[in-house]
């Protein structure tokens, strides 16, 4: 029989990052992709985000953020937007802020998130 392995003594998991500040990356994704998602790892409502996009057929670009890289992606963030950062999760489409958990929430139950998917060249149907 198996044993489960408590959650404290649980060796940490590490994936690569989706795509690593190289001076550029931020910046170049917002503007390249059609959806990217920063997201805090771990963050349950980050979790939430992936899945209603991908529950779209949208599969996004995702930036984690973490301890050791939130500075400098928030410092990114805000001269991508002209504003302070926005709170994570943060998804922008077609290289625009569209916003975070309670917009896209409010989109999709308004039924505003597809046709915005579609405009930006997210969704082909």
């Amino acid at each position: 029989m198996q044993q489960a392995i408590p959650y404290r003594n649980r060796a940490p998991t590490s994936s690569p990052p989706a795509f690593a500040l190289d001076g550029r990356s931020v910046r170049e994704q917002v503007a390249e992709k059609a959806v990217v998602v920063f997201a805090r790892r771990g963050c349950c409502m980050c979790h939430v985000m992936k899945l209603l996009l991908h529950g779209h057929g949208v599969y996004p670009s995702i930036f984690h953020v973490d301890d050791h890289n939130e500075a400098e992606v928030n410092e990114e963030l805000s001269k991508i937007i002209g504003a302070a950062a926005p709170q994570l999760p943060a998804v922008f489409l077609a290289g625009e802020l569209f916003g975070g958990i309670e917009k896209i929430m409010g989109a999709h139950i308004s039924g505003e998130l597809v046709p915005r998917l579609r405009e930006a060249r997210a969704l082909w149907l």
